[in-house]
């Protein structure tokens, strides 16, 4: 391995992960961590993958400006620990992971970064395969792909953006919330929170908007808001009020995070169900919004569109698979939502439950095989 193309030493990014939070509340511990700088490109990038149990690690890649190197590492450990438990909801069979590139201010993103990064991911044997994820492109993707056969959503794969999946599945998602909560999925005269309107976000509001719903959006892109505001007819709102708003259901389709201890207080939505990962803060504001009596739907299971569609991309039958699969989101969530309500518990820790029995299912049968 030359010096202008390494693996970094975890000190290099000022974190030592072995001490890291998510690491010591980690029961599914994650199995690979890799630290990639490429000198000769400017590459820095982040690559966890948290469980193989029902297959090589399908999850997209970030790039994103990060205040702290301990900050990428804790959404690269998060997100990847999400998308085992988002594929094994979905029934892919794939396990979980997730790579970040620390975008730095002074080095652009460039195509020899990406093929360097796609070097690297060739250099794991297929244990991780990557994606488009925020601030990535299907022209990155390609780049990548020079270098690898482990990357996913490439022009070859021919879906092109995964977005409009995922953004179907929220839609159906919401409808199963709205089954829930008020005995009827139709959307005519529901209102609807958007905080977002990035390609999910946006998509999903036409979805909607088809559908009759009332829209609020709120995004810190002007030009986006106005364009629902006109395609739509959607009231604009600030972003900040977008989770306090008077809505059946509010939906964050940006970064996570968004359900803490600010706004917790402040949601008047009855159901939360949107396309952002890592929604909550912390696990305990899923219990916290059980209490308020607030159906949240998971978003490692709403929001698994994307994921499906690239997993199935490959098949001679993927666009009639994927449509059955991203109805059966909807199925998955009212699934969720009933042994909630019967069981007394916050949805999150049912999704969790699920997607943890059919790791462990998993894992008994390939014990049984050997």
């Amino acid at each position: 391995m030359s010096a202008n193309n390494s693996m970094v030493t975890s000190s290099q990014f000022l974190i030592s992960p072995f001490e890291h939070e998510e690491f010591a509340h980690d029961t599914g511990q994650h199995e690979n961590l890799l630290f990639i700088h490429c000198r000769k490109t400017g590459l820095k990038a982040i690559i966890a993958i948290h469980n193989t149990t029902l297959g090589p690690a399908l999850g997209g890649c970030r790039y994103w400006h990060y205040d702290t190197s301990g900050a990428a590492l804790t959404d690269a450990l998060r997100l990847s620990k999400g998308m085992t438990y988002k594929n094994a909801l979905a029934n892919i069979p794939f396990g979980g992971g997730k790579a970040v590139i620390l975008a730095q201010k002074d080095q652009p993103k460039t195509p020899q970064m990406l093929q360097a990064f796609g070097a690297h991911i060739g250099r794991l044997s297929g244990t991780y395969i990557t994606a488009e994820d925020v601030g990535m492109s299907l022209a990155d993707m390609d780049e990548i792909a020079k270098k690898t056969n482990h990357a996913r959503g490439t022009t070859a794969a021919g879906i092109g953006d995964p977005s409009p999946y995922t953004a179907t599945g929220v839609f159906e998602g919401i409808k199963a919330a709205l089954n829930h909560c008020y005995g009827n999925p139709t959307l005519l005269n529901r209102t609807i929170s958007i905080q977002g309107l990035g390609l999910v976000g946006y998509q999903l509001a036409r979805l909607l908007h088809v559908a009759g719903a009332k829209l609020m959006v709120s995004d810190i892109n002007a030009i986006a808001t106005q364009k629902a505001h006109q395609e739509f007819g959607a009231k604009v709102i600030p972003p900040e009020q977008a989770h306090s708003a008077l809505a059946d259901v509010y939906a964050p389709c940006a970064l996570g995070a968004v359900i803490n201890s600010s706004s917790i207080g402040q949601i008047q939505a009855k159901i939360v169900a949107g396309s952002a990962n890592n929604q909550l803060a912390s696990d305990e504001y899923g219990q916290a919004l059980h209490q308020k009596g607030i159906v949240y739907a998971p978003d490692y299971a709403i929001n698994a569109g994307g994921v499906i569609a690239i997993a199935t991309a490959t098949k001679q039958t993927a666009k009639q698979e994927i449509e059955a699969r991203l109805h059966s989101i909807g199925h998955t969530l009212s699934e969720i939502f009933t042994i909630a309500a019967k069981q007394n518990l916050p949805t999150n820790e049912v999704a969790n439950q699920l997607a943890q029995e059919r790791l462990e299912n998993a894992a008994k049968q390939m014990d049984h095989a050997a």
